[in-house]
């Protein structure tokens, strides 16, 4: 599959190729509905937490008598049932972490690149680089590509690239040695640096 290559500026350089075992394969939602889900799971911070009976304070002495009030027998003010009393099978501190596994993937990648590819969404940049490291320099190089709403994804760990991109809501940055599965799939253009297409067409290439 052969591809227009920009320059920053927003003008035609040529030509690149993409790999057909990469952006043409067999689309499977299932495993992009997996690789997508693993991304929201890994986001979250698992740091709620709840005080049970034995975490809250107070409660030691039995309210009233055990018989002969004519009320229900408690033996804590502290029980679950009390105002200010513990929380029943409440959240604790937990890791929602889901690993997939490698080949699977891989295959949810190349399903994931195939459908923005068949939709034209995908878009080759020369390899750059920028001189002060201004928002307004890659927010000048977003709109010269035409990118209402996108993710940059590039061989580099460039600072001043992630300092720049970072400011811009409707631009998002993709290392591409740690791809976000999620940030591509809501991306509707997915801008790929030269290196960074040759690096995803050696990983993810079937064989």
């Amino acid at each position: 599959m052969v591809v227009n290559k920009y320059a920053i500026d927003g003008t035609v350089k040529g030509t690149v190729e993409l790999d057909e075992s990469v952006f043409n394969s067999k689309i499977n939602d299932v495993l992009v509905y997996e690789l997508i889900k693993a991304a929201n799971a890994n986001q979250r911070q698992g740091t709620h937490c709840t005080k049970e009976r034995s975490d809250v304070r107070g409660g030691g002495i039995k309210p009233w008598r055990q018989k002969g009030t004519g009320r229900a027998r408690q033996g804590s003010i502290r029980a679950p049932q009390w105002k200010g009393g513990g929380t029943v099978f409440g959240p604790k501190p937990r890791d929602y972490r889901i690993d997939l596994p490698k080949k699977m993937k891989q295959e949810a990648y190349r399903s994931l690149f195939t459908i923005k590819a068949k939709i034209n969404s995908i878009k080759v940049v020369e390899d750059f680089s920028l001189v002060e490291g201004k928002t307004k320099e890659i927010a000048k190089i977003g709109k010269a590509l035409n990118i209402k709403k996108g993710i940059l994804i590039a061989d580099t760990e460039d600072i001043k690239l992630k300092r720049a991109i970072r400011n811009i809501p409707w631009f998002l940055f993709n290392n591409v040695n740690r791809l976000s599965g999620r940030d591509i799939f809501y991306s509707p253009t997915v801008v790929i640096t030269e290196s960074a297409l040759k690096k995803i067409n050696e990983k993810y290439a079937r064989g």
